[in-house]
């Protein structure tokens, strides 16, 4: 390989590892934009004035998910134009895993933000009519459900598919700040999420998916999402457990 194509390759990989940066602070931007979303009294008034929904729901279903979701399907495009790599039955299987993933998630949030507006407008707890036992198992379990199994198989798609095109260049120092930063916003979004609430299948969900990028990280090194994901799900693990141990 002579001095100038390996100058090329190497320029390529610059512009890659950029645009991934730039996709998982998208991410980071979403996290924040959730939690404003969700915690603060910004967005609880009504969408129409037939008050079919509020804007914490509407944003939460629509705005929000549409932008991560395409930021991921940009992310999974970007990992498979490694031309080194030959993985055409990974690209394609792990294709198939990472729409299946994208349907349920668009499932489970038109399943759960609507129902959760019903839940918390129309069905106190002391309401145990069927439809309100109804709009609750809707809100509470199946949206969840839904979301999880996505949830798992959009991430660990884009994970393997790190695997089967790996980044051609050794990354910087400086790349690997950027990755644990984004991470960390990530990590936030996880523990805001398990420490203030009733633990359940969420906490199996993300130490699912802690296991599988510290593997990856150990059995492939420094990938670009190896260290993105074992970062935000590894620390937001341990941030939750410390919280709980100290009995807040």
């Amino acid at each position: 390989m002579n001095a100038s194509v390996a100058g090329v390759r190497e320029e390529g990989s610059g512009h890659a590892i950029n645009r991934i940066h730039a996709l998982l602070t998208i991410q980071s931007v979403v996290v924040v934009l959730l939690s404003i979303n969700r915690l603060s009294s910004l967005t609880l008034g009504y969408v129409a004035p037939n008050e079919f929904l509020r804007w914490v729901d509407f944003n939460n279903m629509l705005v929000l998910p549409l932008i991560s979701l395409v930021a991921f399907y940009l992310l999974k495009k970007q990992l498979e134009r490694n031309p080194r790599a030959a993985a055409a039955a990974w690209q394609l299987g792990l294709g198939v895993v990472f729409i299946v993933g994208v349907y349920l998630l668009g499932a489970s949030y038109g399943d759960h933000e609507v129902t959760n507006y019903l839940h918390a407008r129309f069905c106190p707890a002391e309401d145990t009519g069927a439809l309100c036992s109804i709009i609750r198992y809707n809100d509470d379990e199946f949206s969840h459900y839904l979301f999880f199994i996505g949830f798992v198989l959009v991430n660990a798609s884009l994970l393997l598919l790190q695997v089967a095109f790996p980044h051609p260049a050794l990354l910087t120092t400086r790349d690997k700040i950027l990755l644990v930063v984004n991470g960390v916003f990530i990590a936030a979004g996880i523990f805001a999420n398990l420490a203030f609430e009733q633990i359940g299948l969420d906490l199996i969900v993300v130490a699912i998916l802690a296991a599988l990028s510290l593997w990856l990280l150990w059995r492939r090194g420094a990938q670009p999402l190896a260290i993105y994901y074992s970062m935000a799900f590894s620390i937001g693990l341990v941030a939750t457990a410390i919280y709980k141990a100290l009995g807040r």
